[in-house]
């Protein structure tokens, strides 16, 4: 996947092997002691997502939560105050 877009969070059921992450555009796997992975990275607009979903409901993988990751304020360096 491209940077830009939105940053996702994407919380399964299991351990995903790391070939997961090429099949899924890139996106960082990050194993849990619970059993579960999180799938964590940028996609480009809602399609996009809805291709990575998919992927996992055909893979047979059991989606926990999808949450965005808002991305820290960028501070104002203008000067200029209201």
């Amino acid at each position: 996947m491209t940077t830009g877009g939105a940053v996702y969070a994407i919380n399964v059921r299991g351990h995903l092997d790391d070939h997961w992450a090429g099949w899924l555009g890139g996106l960082t796997l990050t194993h849990h002691d619970d059993g579960t992975t999180t799938l964590t990275g940028p996609v480009v607009d809602q399609a996009d997502l809805h291709g990575v979903l998919a992927k996992l409901r055909d893979g047979g993988i059991t989606l926990i939560a999808l949450s965005p990751i808002n991305p820290p304020a960028k501070p104002d360096l203008s000067g200029e105050k209201e």
